[in-house]
Parts: structure tokens; C-alpha cells; sequence
């Protein structure tokens, strides 16, 4: 399976059995086609259960004209979103005055996100077929925003080969209690658990990796990286520093206040995208982690949840639309909403419907304080069980066959 599931060459999957099925109660509304909801057993949550279907009956039910990548199509995305980006600069400093300043901080940030995500499909390998024009669109597109291209592009494969597993996940998987307890300090806790200090916590894990992780994003000798990738790491790092060295460049210019206001300021908003989305398509009650024995890739796909960000939807390049992303990460994202609707009579029960965003989606907003805020506080136990949110306590124990809650 893991040869087809990977939408680049090398995917690190941690293999494990099939699971045993387990339940717990639940109410979770779902899907079953575009157009017909499914009204689940109040005693079951479909995705405690191994699913009837097969990653590879879900591929088959999408047309093979939503796997065609169109270089030129990507390029225009790409410059596109350099456009907006260096217009919103020029008109901010040409208006130059609070309000300007107020309204570009937050739309240069979204930009900047729209550009990750632009560089996340080079990463994935969904920006062309052509892998060298991948990873220098990649660099363009990443190495304006700070990020190591090839550094995050083999995390992140990491955690799309490995996600729901509580063990191997990359990143905002739980953490252990003793861990949380005895090892954790408190910036890391205050960081990764209370807002709005959550909303900076990228820029750090690029730097440090997730608590109980070590390494970092620019070093070649993290345990992320095989040997082989270690030029990669150092190119990628070079490009990070090439922009530092032009960012210096623009403050020694125009000084530090400019600086300050047409970078610095939109960037902390990005990072704040970039940690949002994360944490929102990753966190909710109705989603299980999973431990070994229990965890497949199509189980840990189908934990991940679609979400409706209203007019962003389009800015940010429908990364909204998540569930079919994990679980054919070579897809473009320009074709991922079409392809949701050929796959949601496959999933029946096991997709969960979006809540529908107005103009903005102020709901995502409520969800994202109620995830960080409602954090499960260690209780006492007598042995080191997974720590989890109180949004998302639920691990499927390959012992005891059933949901545990903390």
C-alpha cells in the first residue's frame, strides 16, 4: 500500500498491522454523498473502526483528469501571489498611515500563507512532474517566507506518512503525561498550549521540533534526514540566510521601522495562518490518535477534517480541503475540491461535512480558541498514558480494543 499512498519518493512510513475495531460514544454528523447526510449510531464513531473501504477503491473513484499537474498553471499561482504580495507593499507605504498599516499587516500575512501553500505542493511534488522545477519553485516560494524548503519538505512527508499515530506523527500529536509532568518546561507548554503564544509556535518548531523531538529544520545532522539529504538541508539553509541577508539589506535602507511594518509585522501573521490551519484540520473531538497495531495510513487519512474558511477559501488555495490531501498528497491543489465530491460516496459515513463559513468564518475563530483553551490537565495515573486535548482524548488502545479518556 505504501507505494501508491506517498505523493513523493520516500515516504518514511512506520508500518502497522490492520487494527481490531473499538468504539466509544458519539454523535458526529457526516456525509455520505454531496448532496446525502448520514446520521450516525449514537453509540459508534465510524473512525473507531477499521474502514470497509480501501485507499485504493478511493483513488479509483477519481476521474484521472484531477491527477493531471499543469506547470503552467502553478506558475501562474505562484506569480500571482508575488503580485498581490509586492502590490499590498506598494500601496501601504504609499498611503502610509494607521489603518493602511492596520489592514496590510493582516493581508500581507494571508499572502504570505497563500505562498506556502504555493511552495507546499512543490514539496509534495504536485507543483509539476519535473522534480528540479519543483524544488526551485519551492525555494522561491519558501525561501521568501523564512522556511526550509527541503528541511520542512521531509517533515512534512514525515507527518503525512505517519499521521494519527501517536508515536510517529510529526507534529501537535499528544504528548505523554509523564512527559508533560516531568520533562516539559514551561515556555514549551505556555507555546504549545495557551493562545495567543500557539499562534508563534512555527518559527520555533522549524528551530527545535515538537516537545519530546529533538533536532532542527536547518541541520542535516537532525535525525529527520537521511545522510543523503544532508545537501539538501544546507541548500535550503542558504536560501533562508540569502533572504535574511536582503531583509538586512532593506533595514539598513529604510530602516528598521520599515522593515518592522512591511515584513516583520506580516510575517508573525503567516506564522499564525500556518499554525491555525494545522491545528484545526488535525484537532477535534471526533478524530482518534492511534497506537501501534491499531494505526494504518488510510485510518490516520481519514482523522483529519475539511474545513471552510469562507472567502480565504480561494486566497489560500483551497487548503481547506484536507481530507483527500492526506490521502493523495500528490494531487494539485486546484483540483482537490472536485475530487472531494467524487470520494465522498466512497467514505459514506467516515467524512466528516465541513461546518458551512459565512463571508468570514468567525466560526474557525470559536473552534481554534476552544481547542488551545480546553486543554486536558493532567491527571494523576499510575502509568505514563498519552496526554491528549480535551477536544481530541481519545486513543484507541491496541490492548484493550477501546477508547480511553483523559
Amino acid at each position: 500500500m505504501a507505494a501508491f499512498v506517498s505523493g513523493f519518493s520516500g515516504v518514511r512510513l512506520r508500518h502497522s498491522k490492520a487494527a481490531n475495531t473499538c468504539g466509544r460514544k458519539a454523535v458526529i454528523r457526516a456525509v455520505a454523498s454531496p448532496v446525502q447526510e448520514v446520521t450516525r449510531d449514537a453509540n459508534r464513531n465510524p473512525l473507531a473502526e477499521r474502514p470497509p473501504f480501501t485507499l485504493e477503491a478511493v483513488k479509483k473513484a477519481i476521474p484521472a483528469h484531477l491527477w493531471e499537474k499543469n506547470l503552467n498553471k502553478s506558475i501562474w499561482y505562484l506569480v500571482k501571489d508575488a503580485l498581490i504580495v509586492f502590490g499590498l507593499a506598494a500601496a501601504a507605504v504609499a498611503i502610509n498611515n494607521p489603518f493602511a498599516w492596520l489592514f496590510y499587516y493582516f493581508a500581507q500575512g494571508t499572502m504570505m500563507w497563500a505562498l506556502f501553500v504555493v511552495g507546499h505542493d512543490a514539496g509534495h511534488g504536485s507543483f509539476s512532474n519535473n522534480t528540479k522545477l519543483n524544488n526551485i519553485f519551492g525555494h522561491i516560494a519558501h525561501g521568501s517566507i523564512l522556511v526550509p524548503f527541503h528541511g520542512w519538505r521531509i517533515s512534512h512527508r514525515t507527518h503525512h506518512g505517519n499521521h494519527g499515530h501517536i508515536e510517529n506523527d510529526e507534529s501537535w500529536y499528544p504528548v505523554s503525561e509523564s512527559y508533560y509532568k516531568n520533562e516539559m518546561d514551561s515556555p514549551s507548554k505556555a507555546v504549545r498550549f495557551e493562545l495567543p503564544l500557539v499562534l508563534i509556535a512555527y518559527q520555533i518548531y522549524l528551530f527545535r521540533r515538537t516537545p519530546g523531538k529533538d533536532g532542527s529544520h536547518f541541520d542535516p545532522s537532525c535525525d529527520l534526514f537521511k545522510p543523503s539529504e544532508r545537501n539538501m538541508i544546507l541548500q535550503s539553509t542558504a536560501a533562508c540566510l540569502a533572504m535574511v541577508a536582503i531583509l538586512a539589506g532593506v533595514g539598513m535602507k529604510f530602516g528598521f521601522v520599515f522593515l518592522l511594518n512591511t515584513y516583520l509585522i506580516p510575517h508573525l501573521i503567516f506564522c499564525a495562518w500556518l499554525v491555525a490551519v494545522t491545528y484545526l484540520h488535525h484537532t477535534d473531538a471526533s478524530v482518534p490518535w492511534y497506537r501501534d497495531g491499531e494505526w494504518t495510513y488510510l485510518r490516520g487519512a481519514l482523522s483529519t477534517l475539511d474545513k471552510d474558511y469562507g472567502i480565504f477559501n480561494k486566497i489560500h488555495h483551497d487548503i481547506g480541503t484536507h481530507v483527500v490531501h492526506h490521502m493523495f498528497p500528490q494531487m494539485p491543489h486546484y483540483n482537490i475540491v472536485e475530487a472531494t465530491e467524487y470520494i465522498k460516496p466512497v467514505l459514506g459515513e467516515y467524512y466528516q461535512k465541513p461546518e458551512r463559513s459565512g463571508f468570514l468564518p468567525f466560526h474557525l475563530v470559536r473552534d481554534m480558541i476552544k481547542y488551545v483553551e480546553a486543554i486536558a490537565v493532567p491527571r494523576a495515573r499510575k502509568t505514563a498514558e498519552p496526554l491528549s486535548h480535551r477536544t481530541a482524548p481519545y486513543v484507541c488502545d491496541r490492548v484493550t480494543r477501546k477508547w480511553e479518556s483523559f
